[in-house]
């Protein structure tokens, strides 16, 4: 039976192997502090957060977000350990909420590894607290009890930080701040879905309702693995190490609202996975079902992944505490009963590891073969520029749902590669960073320079927006002050498709800025008094893209003001920004244009691993679009795009 904790109150713990899910109507940032049987804090090695998300014996998040799960092993903290406290915070910066008075109640609830509830607090009664310590796991009489606290702290983590005795509490403070906004810069948006549709027909099976399956662990006195970097999300299954099926089906995915997709799948026999099938997923056409199954994709991928990584961290981790627990005896150092301590504890981690990278190698193997049917079935949108559809494309009749910006992938499965879709409109710009990688397989190639690779790959996602919206429901703007970009944009200029010539100078880009600024200014007028019928005849009603070449060259301080305006009040009403730039030339403004870095999702023009997920924190290496060599297919589209546009005639500009 579940304890329903009021401050103040306790409740003995049955386990020792916990989560700890937090859930808030707003992003927070999770954390936790060990101290000892004083209360002392000893070191900034005993606060779990964003910046140093592992202690032994817990982990926690890399990034805020309004859901977590904590993974706390109380057997595994050090003995001098008395106390682990949980706390919240809100993130500093503009735009987010200052308070915990200004959002919904946090809830909090400590559970078992397969989501038991075992006791639960709502944290009430918060006002001006931007930070709070909201449960305690302390021991006493040799058990573990939890006890609600909920001491709200309107300091901050500077003044939670220096209750709990930690020396450099503000410093301690600050790089937390600084460590969640430089994740929350960095991470991948998650994809909205479409619908809450199901994924179904996955070889692991349909979902019941209710909580997802738990994987089985191993037999014996050997748990599986605690789970790593726990997902946001507060229905994703624990990432445990099993050895039998998993079930990655999400529980979200369960709605009747959408029509399921078509048995096209052909029955498997009992016991054996059924064929993936392009589609499986719900969705009302098959653009969405396929967005879906995508989607599906990467969640599967992150889990199976951080189940293996827990699993081998586990191992590795059981391994030294039974070398230390050995090696600590005298007796064993003498003769070779170290030596043969050391090999059974290898052994024991080699085999505990082996076991989770079978089960990863089938999970892989899986969704290789799903990929592999669901590639070829993708729409123009979607499909990757060596993707048959192009040879067949034509300027459609509608708006699609979403772009592919590129490719994602992580270490332990280079060759399966999941598409990034953005959906549209684009809810935020795209930053090309154009500064070169210091070296690595990301590395451009001698004679390449990184500028005019992030130009090819801006020129790239044009021409694909361009390619998959209506003939005259999309106009593309480029500011190139220095002229520097000619060859990489020749493609664009030559067939005819933007909507004048690139921008030079300083009156070149002054007058591209002034009419996306006013453009915009016009539209939220109208959109504020209900008044579209009164826009003016000559405004160009289409999605706008500016591409920026170069920045900063060539910009002065009032068409720097302008082009941040664009990126904060552009994509609600239409008009998007497409950056390329290296942020070292930009470095003499200092912190000014720090708002308009983090504004946009910064991708690169080479292989690079800086996208994380706010669900399990993994690095995922972003390889951008490409064409295949030799081939003609840009040209190929850009042409039928300018000859459906001549066709169909254009808008005023």
């Amino acid at each position: 039976m579940t304890a329903e904790l009021v401050r103040g109150q306790n409740h003995t713990l049955p386990l020792t192997r916990l989560e700890i899910r937090v859930s808030a109507g707003s992003p927070v940032v999770a954390g936790a502090t060990l101290a000892d049987e004083r209360g002392t804090v000893r070191g900034p090695g005993r606060i779990a957060h964003p910046a140093a998300n592992r202690v032994p014996g817990l982990e926690v998040s890399r990034q805020a977000s309004a859901d977590h799960r904590l993974a706390v092993d109380l057997d595994a903290l050090p003995d001098e350990v008395h106390r682990v406290t949980v706390l919240l915070a809100l993130p500093a910066g503009t735009g987010r909420p200052a308070s915990f008075g200004a959002v919904a109640a946090p809830f909090v609830a400590v559970t078992a590894l397969d989501g038991t509830e075992i006791a639960t607090f709502t944290l009430t009664g918060l006002d001006t607290e931007s930070a709070v310590s909201a449960l305690e796991l302390y021991r006493r009489g040799g058990a573990w009890k939890v006890r609600a606290v909920g001491q709200g702290y309107a300091t901050g983590l500077a003044g939670l930080f220096a209750d709990h005795g930690v020396a450099d509490a503000a410093g301690t403070a600050a790089a937390v701040q600084e460590a969640v906004a430089s994740g929350l810069a960095r991470s991948v948006t998650p994809p909205s879905r479409a619908t809450d549709g199901e994924r179904v027909g996955h070889p692991a099976g349909p979902a019941a309702a209710g909580p997802p399956p738990v994987p089985s662990t191993p037999p014996g006195p050997d748990p599986a693995a605690p789970p790593a970097e726990p997902p946001a999300d507060p229905t994703v299954a624990p990432t445990v190490a099993p050895t039998g099926p998993v079930s990655y089906a999400h529980p979200r995915r369960q709605t009747s609202a959408p029509p399921p997709p078509p048995p096209s799948a052909p029955h498997a026999p009992p016991g054996r996975p059924a064929e993936p099938v392009a589609g499986d997923a719900t969705g009302w056409t098959m653009d969405e079902r396929l967005y879906n199954q995508i989607w599906g994709m990467f969640e599967d991928l992150a889990r199976a992944v951080a189940a293996y990584r827990s699993a081998a961290d586990f191992a590795e981790s059981r391994m030294e505490q039974e070398l230390d627990r050995t090696l600590s005896d005298p007796r064993s150092r003498i003769g070779g009963a170290g030596d043969r301590a050391r090999e059974a504890a290898r052994a024991k981690r080699d085999e505990l590891t082996g076991r989770a990278r079978e089960v990863l190698d089938r999970d892989l193997a899986r969704l290789a073969a799903e990929s592999a049917v669901v590639e070829p079935a993708l729409p123009a949108a979607y499909a990757g520029w060596d993707n048959p559809v192009w040879h067949g494309h034509r300027v459609p009749m509608e708006k699609p749902m979403a772009l592919r910006i590129g490719d994602l992938n992580l270490p332990e499965a280079t060759d399966l590669r999941i598409p990034l879709l953005a959906r549209l409109p684009l809810e935020r710009g795209i930053w090309i960073d154009s500064g070169s990688p210091a070296s690595g397989p990301g590395a451009p190639e001698a004679g390449d320079p990184p500028r005019a690779a992030a130009v090819r790959t801006a020129v790239l996602l044009a021409a694909r927006l361009l390619a998959v919206h209506p003939a005259d429901e999309y106009s593309v703007h480029v500011i190139d002050p220095a002229g520097s970009a000619a060859g990489p944009l020749a493609p664009l200029v030559g067939a005819g498709v933007l909507a004048g010539p690139p921008a030079t100078g300083a009156q070149g880009v002054a007058a591209v800025l002034d009419h996306l600024t006013r453009r915009v200014d016009l539209v939220q007028m109208a959109v504020r008094a209900r008044a579209a019928d009164a826009l003016p005849p000559d405004l160009d009603t289409a999605e706008q893209l500016l591409i920026v070449n170069d920045f900063p060259h060539g910009f002065d301080d009032r068409a720097v003001t302008q082009l941040r305006y664009l990126a904060d009040e552009g994509p609600p009403v239409g008009v998007h920004l497409l950056m390329v730039a290296d942020r070292e030339d930009a470095r003499a403004y200092g912190p000014v244009l720090d708002p308009l870095w983090r504004s946009l999702l910064r991708i690169t023009p080479v292989a690079d691993d800086h996208l994380a997920d706010p669900w399990a924190g993994h690095a995922w290496t972003y390889e951008p679009p490409r064409t295949p060599p030799g081939s003609r297919v840009l040209e190929q589209v850009l042409a039928l795009v300018a000859a459906a546009r001549r066709g169909g005639g254009r808008r005023a500009g």
